[in-house]
């Protein structure tokens, strides 16, 4: 494959100029490539942070992606419900959950393996038992399934709609005073606010999603349940899974996720130490059980860290 670079490509980084003309390739891969020589300017080799200065000819020999199959990690896992069916676990703020875009191990997904030898192979070895995700950055309760049929029966609730997700999140600011940006709904005779955006991938930066009219149905109804002069504590539940649902409708309304600097947090007052996260945890997640069709509720505590921090802005 060859690229010509334009004047209007003078002084771009090569990885970003290619991520810009192969967009189904991640900068990630493109770099690799760079490494190992794949990729050339003219006869020479390039440097991913090399600056382009017009005219060149971009020379790139793509290689297959590595085959990636997920192995047992011994990963201690805080393990909330178990049966013959599945499992939940209350994930940690920064563990991935599978393997891919070039992390391989440390994942929720080897620790998994470790501690339960097999899981459902619905979702290939790369993402065996995975029916569901939450973001590297935010913790809290996950299911993974150990059978194929118990995969089905969760995916399928997920798809109508039967389970019910709630979180917990400190966001700046207090967005009830921007109610008016959804819809007052009734959830359990509790009043809520109902935000309905649309997401899509952001046209101008990939690594974030946007609030589009084009994109897909999304829904979040949150509640705030304690505030301060700066910060709220908020619950909210989701109807749709959309790619950083929350994170985005949050942020459209004017009050992002705290430590959520994709989505325009600002950092925290002096003195107060963020911990290299963003505050938004999975609470509770309400299911029907595979086999049985009993209703199962799984809860999962905050963190030490989200704890401490809820304290330090007064809340």
């Amino acid at each position: 494959m060859t690229f010509q670079v334009e004047s209007g490509d003078v002084g771009q980084r090569l990885d970003r100029f290619l991520t810009e003309r192969m967009p189904e390739t991640s900068r990630a891969r493109i770099q690799e490539w760079i490494r190992t020589g794949r990729v050339v300017i003219g006869d020479a080799e390039a440097k991913a942070s090399g600056k382009l200065k017009g005219g060149e000819v971009v020379s790139v020999e793509p290689a297959p992606a590595k085959p990636l199959k997920a192995v047992a990690e011994n990963i201690p896992l805080d393990i909330l419900y178990e049966d013959d069916d599945l499992v939940a676990v209350n994930k940690p703020a920064g563990m991935v959950v599978h393997a891919g875009a070039g992390r391989s191990d440390g994942t929720l997904v080897n620790a998994l393996l470790y501690h339960f030898g097999k899981l459902s192979s619905v979702g290939g070895e790369l993402r065996p038992g995975i029916v569901h995700r939450l973001d590297r950055f935010t913790s809290g309760v996950i299911l993974a399934a150990k059978k194929d049929a118990a995969h089905q029966s969760l995916a399928r609730q997920f798809q109508t709609r039967k389970v019910r997700k709630t979180y917990w999140a400190l966001v700046q600011g207090d967005p009830a005073k921007h109610a008016d940006r959804g819809r007052r709904v009734q959830v359990d005779g509790v009043p809520w606010t109902r935000l309905e955006m649309p997401i899509a991938r952001d046209s101008r930066a990939r690594v974030r999603m946007a609030a589009r009219r084009e994109g897909r149905k999304a829904q979040t109804d949150f509640r705030v349940l304690r505030r301060s002069d700066r910060f709220s504590f908020v619950e909210l539940r989701i109807a749709t899974g959309r790619t950083h649902q929350i994170r985005v409708h949050m942020s459209v309304i004017g009050h992002p996720v705290v430590g959520d600097r994709l989505y325009g947090a600002a950092r925290l007052p002096g003195g107060v130490d963020a911990l290299g996260r963003f505050y938004l945890h999975a609470r509770e997640i309400r299911f029907q059980q595979p086999s049985s069709g009993e209703p199962l509720t799984v809860t999962a505590a905050l963190g030490n860290d989200f704890t401490k921090l809820t304290h330090n802005l007064g809340l």
